[in-house]
């Protein structure tokens, strides 16, 4: 296995091995709360893992107890004494938009490994990848409702589809902390584990997509994120397009000849 060096940034740590990117959030002082130069490290990141073509899966986590505190309210309120008001339309359409599109556009999975806090936009950033692992010392809040906001990063989207609608409201409008044990009973993540087991399960899951087809997987990933509120029509339609262009390729002609092989 060939291995890449940390690429340390000032915000992220990157670390390439084996076909997976292994992104750090390293802000630990603050809880990894994302600032202007936090986006950019992020952004940085996600582009290397976009235009390497031997990654088969990206790892997102945190450094230290938290995985990300959201949004640094400190920059925000320097905004404030400067006499000014912080513009949220520029922050969401420049930084956090555009991450969470890249996350779902991304062609290999994004797992999240959960460690400690996820808050706000930590939080929102935490359930649109697309396989979420936590730690049982994770914690998520979606407290956007605490600072006179309302949910952003795709909460509002992701949330209720994971949950439901009743449990969305309910978390988005009291803001109340979820234990690991309670989201993976509502279903916000898809495995809890020991704090100690947490890197190695993100680990042992990406390595597994080594083995699979890369146009499968990223044919996966797109029929389940395509409007999941679309019609069954339009589904079997979109299953039918893409059977057809996936059984012309060579992984599926391999994997039929190896499980046709009489068996001896």
């Amino acid at each position: 296995m060939t291995e890449d060096p940390v690429k340390n940034s000032e915000r992220v740590r990157l670390t390439i091995a084996g076909g997976v990117a292994t992104i750090a959030l390293d802000r630990e002082a603050r809880m990894n709360a994302f600032d202007e130069a936090m986006h950019a490290s992020l952004r940085a990141a996600l582009a290397t893992a976009a235009t390497d073509a031997s990654l088969r899966a990206v790892i997102l986590t945190g450094s230290g107890r938290a995985f990300s505190s959201g949004q640094d309210l400190g920059e925000r309120a320097a905004t404030f004494a400067q006499g000014q008001v912080p513009d949220l339309r520029a922050s969401l359409e420049g930084n956090y938009n555009p991450l969470v599109r890249c996350l779902a556009q991304l062609p290999i999975p994004v797992i999240a490994a959960v460690n400690g806090i996820a808050f706000g936009a930590g939080a929102a950033l935490a359930i649109a990848c697309d396989i979420v692992v936590a730690a049982r010392s994770a914690r998520f809040q979606f407290g956007f409702i605490n600072v006179g906001l309302g949910p952003d990063s795709g909460a509002s989207w992701h949330l209720p589809r994971l949950v439901g609608p009743a449990r969305a409201m309910d978390l988005a409008l009291t803001a109340r902390p979820v234990s690991a044990e309670e989201a993976l009973a509502m279903g916000l993540v898809s495995r809890m584990v020991e704090d100690a087991d947490l890197a190695e399960t993100a680990a042992a899951i990406a390595r597994e997509f080594a083995t699979k087809s890369a146009p499968a997987v990223a044919a996966v990933k797109r029929q389940l994120r395509a409007n999941p509120a679309g019609t069954l029509d339009a589904a079997l339609d979109v299953e039918r397009d893409t059977q057809s262009l996936l059984g012309a390729s060579v992984e599926y002609r391999n994997a039929v000849l190896h499980f046709s092989r009489p068996r001896t």
